[in-house]
């Protein structure tokens, strides 16, 4: 079993789990040694604290052993191909994680691989961070069928992806916000895949205050992400209309949560007093990485 993007998982796989994830953050000291003599390799292209130290933290806390290698600059090793590289580590360890700039790349390895491959994150894909957010979600709202998600920000971004597909397959209504610029919104390609997989239409609205109307998650990123940093100067003129912050969360839903995959830039995409708000779960949301990722590792390897 492979998670290379959100469409390769199930509503009932989702469900499992999530279920999992429960039972794992609940009574940690269970599963202490589900993942003894288990070992996980982490290929990083791009730095981050919160899926290194998620994952790391995680494989400890259930008994096994990770490995962080860099391959920043796309060097893999000395000048062999990155097929020739996966089908080593096939021999060394028990998983994959690769946290990668371009899709293509993570389904390379998928396609090289004869262990379990995640996705860490891709500029098309964060599957890791939308079961986060899903378990998340479900801690503070109960069921996830019905529940309206307003996704504030960049709707083509990786992020805005993996919620659109994640939530819509739980049964969630998901209205993206966002510029009326092609860039900036859903991907058509995604939309069509998204009414393939189960059946969803996501909403999609330039307007603000109509487009979070009755939402109960309010949902930004940052408005520059990696790779990105070339449109940083078009992308700080587009964005600002579309800021979270106390006057547009109040025309959500009363008890609507704000989340925010992090790191945020407090001022631009979110304000601070949003951010430090009773409504903002931030970082329990961020807590929960390595909750939904151990449930993950214990469901692709168990």
């Amino acid at each position: 079993m492979q998670l290379l993007s959100d469409f390769d998982l199930t509503r009932n796989e989702i469900e499992e789990i999530l279920a999992l994830s429960e039972k794992i953050k609940a009574t940690p000291a269970k599963y202490a040694d589900v993942m003894k003599n288990k070992t996980l390799i982490m290929l990083f292209e791009l730095a981050s604290l919160r899926t290194r130290i998620s994952f790391e933290a995680g494989m400890n806390m259930m008994g096994g052993h990770a490995i962080f290698y860099s391959i920043e600059e796309g060097n893999f090793t000395r000048s062999e191909t990155l097929e020739d590289g996966i089908k080593n580590l096939n021999k060394y360890v028990n998983c994959i994680m690769a946290r990668l700039l371009k899709q293509e790349d993570i389904e390379r390895i998928g396609s090289a691989a004869t262990i379990p491959v995640i996705n860490g994150m891709t500029e098309v894909y964060h599957p890791c961070q939308n079961l986060a957010d899903l378990l998340t979600i479900k801690e503070y709202k109960g069921d996830l069928e019905g529940l309206k998600v307003a996704y504030v920000g960049d709707g083509g971004c990786n992020t805005a992806n993996s919620t659109m597909i994640g939530c819509s397959s739980m049964g969630m209504d998901v209205t993206v916000i966002c510029p009326d610029y092609p860039k900036y919104s859903p991907a058509p390609e995604i939309l069509l895949k998204i009414k393939a997989h189960n059946g969803s239409e996501v909403a999609v609205s330039h307007d603000p205050v109509q487009g979070v109307a009755n939402a109960d998650v309010i949902y930004t990123d940052v408005w520059v992400s990696a790779g990105m940093e070339e449109e940083k100067k078009q992308r700080m003129e587009a964005f600002p209309p579309y800021q979270v912050d106390s006057a547009l969360v109040s025309k959500a839903k009363p008890d609507c949560i704000v989340m925010h995959c992090l790191p945020a830039h407090r001022g631009y995409e979110i304000t601070e007093g949003v951010m430090d708000s009773v409504q903002s779960v931030v970082f329990d949301q961020a807590g929960n990485r390595m909750h939904a990722q151990n449930g993950l590792l214990y469901w692709l390897m168990k």
